[in-house]
């Protein structure tokens, strides 16, 4: 064997340790990336399923379907079939990518307009589509609720935003309809600004409500959409004088 076919057949040798190495490299990453990512199946919601229909109606109508979540976004009490609900009806709206849980169906003539936490009470605010995470909050989901005043307890500061409440429960969207405003430009041009708002339905504690309704009624309110690993914490809010620099004021 001559010097040269020696050198090319540890040329090849090596090439291919080394493509060896490199997929086992890639699926090192790829096994990493999955793990604790356990996916599991689960029922969830399509379309929308109004209340008072039935499991069969829903399936009949395809509004409901098979699909696969990571186990930590696996929610409670979450369905993989509708054997243990198949005689009931929907107690409330029910909207596309809800997980099926059961308690969110029961016997027909059961089904309430909304479903009301026990001690609580339910209200309405009317926010844009900023306000409200730009419409990913639907029923069931929970949020931290901010307030944005023109000026705090010391009125020198001027406008101020911070916390109101650091846990709510949404448990109704209504519908989204547009709202024209006029603006005009330091020019003297008027603009005509058209503005998605939403009814979002709120259950809270009798004090809680009444500070909803005045911060709606005589300042504005800020959504943040949280989960169970969120970390919301009371403060005493933001005024200019914390975000803008020295230099600048």
């Amino acid at each position: 064997m001559g010097r040269r076919t020696a050198l090319l057949i540890a040329a090849v040798l090596i090439a291919a340790a080394g493509a060896a190495l490199i997929l086992m490299y890639v699926q090192g990453i790829n096994a990493r990336a999955v793990e604790g990512q356990d996916r599991v199946a689960v029922l969830a919601a399509t379309e929308t399923i109004t209340a008072g229909e039935t499991v069969a109606d829903a399936q009949k109508a395809g509004k409901l379907d098979s699909v696969e979540v990571a186990r930590d976004d696996l929610v409670e009490g979450a369905l993989s079939s509708t054997d243990s609900i198949a005689e009931q009806v929907a107690l409330g709206d029910i909207y596309p990518g809800e997980q099926i849980i059961a308690q969110k169906f029961g016997k027909a003539g059961s089904q309430e307009s909304l479903t009301i936490p026990d001690d609580q009470i339910a209200i309405s605010v009317n926010l844009d589509d900023p306000a409200r995470v730009a419409g990913f909050v639907n029923p069931g989901s929970e949020v931290a609720i901010f307030v944005n005043a023109e000026s705090g307890k010391d009125e020198t500061a001027g406008p101020i935003t911070a916390l109101l409440l650091p846990k709510v429960q949404v448990v109704g969207v209504g519908q989204t309809t547009v709202q024209s405003t006029t603006k005009t430009t330091p020019e003297g041009e008027q603009t005509v600004e058209q503005i998605p708002r939403t009814i979002l339905t709120l259950a809270v504690s009798q004090d809680d409500a009444e500070k909803v309704i005045y911060a709606s009624k005589n300042h504005s309110l800020t959504f943040a959409l949280r989960n169970d690993k969120s970390k919301i914490t009371a403060g005493p809010g933001v005024t200019a004088d914390d975000i803008l620099p020295e230099a600048s004021r």
